[in-house]
Formats: structure tokens, sequence, C-alpha cells
């Protein structure tokens, strides 16, 4: 199916908003994380980043929020760009079909995470980006991939989320030290474990996490930044892992590959054609986006994009 027309989409767009303005329910916020459970639960925001390089906006698409686990994608960029395949040594490429922050599989499977989207692979791939350097030299090459991809320098990690995620964040502690008890950690767990706390407390608008989710939708026009097989390779693992144990449900309703975090926010990609970003902070059963996962299909019936089409 064609693109619609910028038009055409804006005006869609506004009404996808009021649409989601309306609803009664709005899921739950990650309230185990006290920066994010003050957060109010009734907010909406999308945008569409275009191939000409249109963002089209609805909703409080000017508000940031914590990013959270999307920000594990970019992470994933950043990995591959400086060693490659070797970080497939000691991070799977399968779904988990278990819960985020599960360490069942990781004691089952001898310390070797599922995928890099789960929070155990998530700390092997921060791991691996901070080995040989400084947190804050890390943190740094990570915000400025960010700030090049979505060309806009007002992206910064929220420092009070951060701490709040250090104070609570047990397990994602346990997970670290099971991950160092199997040799699958190079530093120590509370380095790692730091860098990733920071990581997941960078704060972004829409606008600004769907401009940076051009360089997987692989736009002529977007910052090069991988390469064409690195992009598809990524786009494949958000399909098939991008939602946890919620990853098949949202490939069979949207047919695009997303990236969701606790924070309330999905990048979505449509190869070619779109990246979009929507955020919304109550959660469903499975930790995404309740309000966000819902729009995500409208806007994959209203376009007509998908993976899938024949």
């Amino acid at each position: 199916m064609d693109t619609p027309s910028p038009k055409a989409l804006q005006s869609f767009l506004d009404e996808l908003n009021a649409t989601m303005c309306d609803r009664t329910e709005w899921g739950k916020v990650a309230d185990y994380i006290p920066e994010l459970a003050d957060v109010p639960v009734k907010q909406f925001a999308i945008s569409v980043a275009l191939p000409d390089g249109r963002v089209l906006s609805a909703g409080q698409n000017k508000t940031p929020f914590s990013i959270q686990s999307v920000s594990k994608v970019f992470t994933l960029a950043c990995v591959l760009g400086r060693i490659g395949d070797q970080l497939w040594n000691r991070v799977g490429r399968e779904p988990s079909g278990t819960s985020f922050d599960s360490i069942v599989l990781l004691e089952r499977e001898a310390g070797r995470p599922r995928n890099p989207f789960i929070n155990a692979g998530a700390l092997v791939t921060t791991d691996a980006l901070l080995e040989g350097r400084i947190p804050r030299d890390t943190l740094t090459e990570l915000l400025e991939f960010l700030r090049a991809a979505a060309e806009d320098d007002d992206i910064h990690i929220d420092k009070s989320v951060a701490q709040s995620e250090k104070l609570t964040g047990h397990r994602n502690v346990a997970l670290a030290h099971y991950l160092a008890s199997f040799g699958n950690l190079k530093n120590s767990a509370d380095l790692t474990l730091g860098t990733y706390f920071h990581q997941c407390a960078i704060a972004m608008t829409t606008d600004q996490l769907a401009r940076a989710g051009r360089i997987f939708a692989r736009f002529p026009n977007a910052p090069m930044q991988l390469s064409p097989q690195q992009a598809r390779r990524i786009n494949a693992l958000m399909m098939t892992c991008g939602h946890y144990d919620g990853s098949g449900d949202f490939a069979f309703r949207v047919g695009l590959p997303g990236k969701s975090g606790v924070g309330g926010g999905i990048l979505i990609i449509a190869p070619g054609k779109a990246s979009i970003a929507v955020w919304s902070p109550g959660l469903n059963n499975y930790g995404n986006s309740q309000v966000g996962t819902e729009a995500a299909n409208h806007v994959a019936r209203f376009t007509g994009w998908s993976v899938f089409e024949g």
C-alpha cells in the first residue's frame, strides 16, 4: 500500500489522539521505579518521521519521557558497530517467552541470555559497550549516537530516574551478579549496572525518538550510522523480541518491528516508509504501553504498513 499523503496522515494522527484521549482504561505506570510511579497516566503522544524529512505529530509530542528499554536498541547498534558479530558469542537471538527481568532461563542456559532486549541480555550488551572505557565515556558515546541519529543535541539523561533505578533495581542487581558468576561480564557488576541504569534513564520526546529511529528505517537522507545488514538484523530482533513475552501478539496485530520500554514509549519501524514513536506511560500485563500498543495497531491498519505485505 502506498504511504498516505502527509495531509491525510496528519488528519489521522489528530483523530487518533482524540480517540486515545477519550479512553477510560490507560494501564498502570511502572510504580516499582519511584520516579516513574508519579508520572500522570493519562498522557499520549505520537510522532511519525517520513523519508522526506518531515515529522508529523499529535498529542504531547514535546513532553520528554524516560525511554527505558527502548535505549537497548541504540546500545545494540553501538556495540554491533564496534565489535560486530562477536557479541553473539555472549548473547542469543531467540525470543525468551518470559518476562523481561526473569532469571529462570539465565540459570537454565548457563548465563547466556536469550536476546539483547531482555534485561540480562541488555546488561551483557552494555558491558560490551563499556569494555575498556570508563562509564562517563560510554554514556557520552551513547548520547552522542542518539543525538546524531535524531539530529538534536537536546537529549539528556534524567539523573533522578537513574538514581531511582539504582536504589530499587534489585532484580537487575541479581541478574548482573548471576551473569558474573558465569563469566559473562567483563567489567564489575556494579560498573555495568551503573551504566545500564543511566542508559535507561535517557529522556526523549516522541519527535526526537521518531527521528532517531530513521537509522533503522534506512531513509536515504537520514544519518547513516548502521550498515544495511545491521539495520535489517536489529529490525528482525525488534520484531521477534522487542516486546518480551508480548512480542508475538505485537507482530500479529501490528506487523512491524518495535521496541517498548516501561516508561511507556514504543519505537516502531516501517522500513523505507516511516519511523514511528508513541508514548503513553500506562502499561499492560506484558509491561508494554497499553494505549501505545493500541495506537500502533490503528496506525498499521490506516497506513497498511507491514513487513508481511504481499
